[in-house]
């Protein structure tokens, strides 16, 4: 049994024991500043910023597997919106108007099949193009939002199904159904990059390409599917988070790609490829809606929310080339 490195020991702990570290900290700090007579542990605050974590946590998840890949997806944030738009506009569109509330199941059909298709060309023209996975993304972040505008101009998609909403927000041992969403997300993920052929794959392509390819993996449909994946769960976030409000604005999911890149990187995923883990990017996830709850539970306003979480993501990029260089000259010894 080879000897853990230093660099795999931190990557593996270090977001887990940064979250325990703002746990005290704003708790300890919330006596003093904060104007709320409740806890920040509160066990009811908790469970309500694991909800809150959703939306950007089932993407974050989706993001992970892309950069593991070797790859990323600018255009989450629009295919967020383009599938939530897609969900509430077709439960008034009049061939459905005989199916009462089963037109849900309908609407939150087409929203994945909205997010799988985008995810689908992203992916197909990265594989058949060989241009790189960020400018083709940051060209369908462009374009996806320009359809979001086009389908409703600046006017927000609205659409209240009760039943919806009931569904949206039902309760299972405090969770409500985002919450459970995107638990499930996390799971079956991690099972889907520990346990199976594909997630072995998909560490191998990012690490070294060619090799990947010498060594027989299909890297291009390998690459279509994980686009396919992070398409549809960009509109299973969606339709998690917009059955219960049933209204979206046109710049609704705007800066989702970069919430969801810094949680990924701070869950220890490498920017370059190869190295990852579902469970770190759900800690990643946790640790900045802590940041954000936090910093507003003592009293801090959005930008220095931003600034704080900016400068902690630039530290954990240094750190990591440091831990990274370091790891590299132990190879070498």
């Amino acid at each position: 049994m080879t000897k853990p490195t230093l660099s795999g020991l931190i990557k593996n702990g270090a977001i887990w024991g940064f979250i325990v570290l703002e746990l005290i900290f704003f708790s300890v700090a919330g006596h003093f500043w904060s104007m709320s007579e409740s806890a920040f542990m509160d066990f009811g605050n908790m469970l309500l910023l694991l909800k809150q974590s959703a939306p950007i946590g089932i993407i974050a998840v989706g993001m992970t597997v892309i950069m593991i890949n070797g790859n990323i997806d600018l255009s989450v944030g629009a295919t967020y919106a383009l599938s939530a738009v897609v969900m509430l506009d077709s439960m008034s569109w009049p061939i459905f108007a005989g199916l009462g509330d089963w037109v849900i199941p309908v609407a939150w059909l087409l929203a994945l099949l909205t997010g799988v298709t985008l995810g689908l060309i992203n992916g197909l023209i990265v594989w058949k193009t060989g241009v790189d996975a960020f400018i083709v993304t940051l060209g369908a972040m462009l374009g996806y939002r320009g359809l979001v505008f086009m389908y409703n101009g600046e006017q927000p998609t609205y659409h209240l199904n009760w039943t919806m909403v009931d569904i949206a927000e039902a309760n299972v041992l405090g969770l409500e159904t985002p919450s459970l969403v995107l638990i499930a997300v996390v799971v079956i993920v991690w099972l889907l990059m520990t346990r199976t052929v594909h997630g072995r794959n998909a560490y191998a392509i990012g690490d070294n390409r060619e090799a990947a390819v010498n060594a027989g993996i299909r890297v291009g449909p390998h690459m279509l599917l994980n686009f396919a994946l992070i398409g549809f769960l960009s509109a299973l976030s969606a339709v998690a988070f917009y059955s219960a409000s049933g209204s979206v604005n046109p710049n609704d999911g705007t800066l989702f790609e970069l919430w969801a890149i810094t949680a990924v990187v701070l869950g220890g995923t490498k920017l370059t490829g190869g190295s990852g883990s579902i469970i770190g990017t759900f800690g990643g996830v946790i640790a900045i809606q802590l940041l954000r709850k936090g910093l507003g539970y003592i009293g801090a306003d959005t930008e220095t929310v931003n600034l704080v979480i900016g400068t902690i993501l630039i530290a954990v990029l240094f750190l990591d080339k440091q831990l990274n260089r370091k790891g590299q000259e132990e190879l070498k010894v």
